[in-house]
């Protein structure tokens, strides 16, 4: 077995790290959870921590990027590239009704918005972050709309963005209420897509 590079080995150590913090992070939550129990939780130094997140805000945005991602492969990959509409949508419901509002995500999110509620650098990094999922629904929503030769009602990039807005706003009230109903998004994106 060939030894690892310097490279490779860093990286690796940032992903068993960023993997580290994932799972507290959603467990304890964002005050909680401090560099020195993901160090140790990690099997690493605090230094190899700062050596790859300068801050424990900058280890916790690189989580809530990778849940992100996540979350738009997820939808992509539940929406499919059925030949329907209908069935592109019962694809979207069932990722809304099993990943709206999961609780843990959902407090995560929350809790750093709300901590670092005062700092300008962490606004602008969570509102940049906004912005490219934004983005990304809007990419998706005009693949999609494209694949099934649909003209939008809106804008993509306009439907992304009420659509993510209203999704929060689900998603924190299914937080503490899982009875909320997923249904008004899947019935907004029905008309953002239907000719």
């Amino acid at each position: 077995m060939a030894r690892l590079t310097r490279a490779e080995s860093q990286a690796r150590t940032r992903e068993h790290v960023l993997d580290t913090a994932h799972d507290l992070f959603l467990h304890d939550g964002f005050t909680k959870t401090s560099i020195e129990r993901v160090a140790e939780a990690a099997g690493y130094s605090k230094g190899a921590v700062y050596s790859n997140f300068a801050t424990k805000n900058e280890l916790c945005l690189a989580v809530l990027d990778r849940i992100a991602l996540q979350q738009v492969a997820y939808i992509a990959a539940e929406m499919g590239d059925a030949p329907r509409l209908e069935d592109r949508l019962a694809g979207f419901a069932r990722w809304a009704e099993q990943h709206i509002g999961d609780s843990s995500w959902t407090a995560l999110e929350v809790e750093f918005a709300t901590a670092n509620r005062r700092d300008a650098h962490v606004c602008e990094q969570l509102a940049h972050r906004r912005r490219a999922v934004t983005e990304a629904l809007a990419d998706l929503i005009r693949a999609q709309m494209q694949e099934l030769g649909v003209t939008p009602h809106m804008p993509a990039d306009t439907a992304a963005f009420v659509l993510l807005s209203l999704g929060i706003g689900i998603g924190v009230q299914r937080a503490f209420d899982p009875t909320v109903p997923v249904q008004p998004l899947v019935d907004l994106l029905r008309q953002v897509m239907t000719d």
